[in-house]
């Protein structure tokens, strides 16, 4: 009952006014695919349809911005689940043995 500030009602008898709580939106974050020479596209492509729910064209293009751009955003997503994203990508491509790289970056 601390967070409720005290008032007087018009009578002079004491009432409690509730508190709103001040939410604010998590900060997000963009996952990132960087280009090299070595991964091949088709198993960029698998990444982006199964970690990332991708359809096919949507991962043939973001495939294809990374390949000729150097980077590509996979998606935007809270913290938690930006990171988890990021360790999915990684382990997945070092048990497949590719140098791909994918990282995270607050998004603006």
């Amino acid at each position: 009952m601390a967070d409720l500030p005290f008032q007087h009602d018009d009578d002079g008898s004491l009432a409690l006014q509730e508190a709103k709580p001040k939410l604010e939106k998590p900060p997000m974050y963009k996952v990132l695919l960087l280009n090299d020479d070595f991964t091949p596209m088709d198993f960029v492509v698998s990444i982006l349809q199964t970690i990332f729910y991708k359809n096919k064209e949507e991962a043939v293009r973001i495939t294809m911005n990374v390949h000729t751009s150097g980077i590509g955003v996979c998606g935007v997503y809270t913290k938690d689940i930006a990171e988890t994203k990021v360790q999915q990508v990684l382990l997945y491509a070092q048990e497949n043995q590719h140098p791909l790289q994918c990282t995270l970056e607050e998004a603006e």
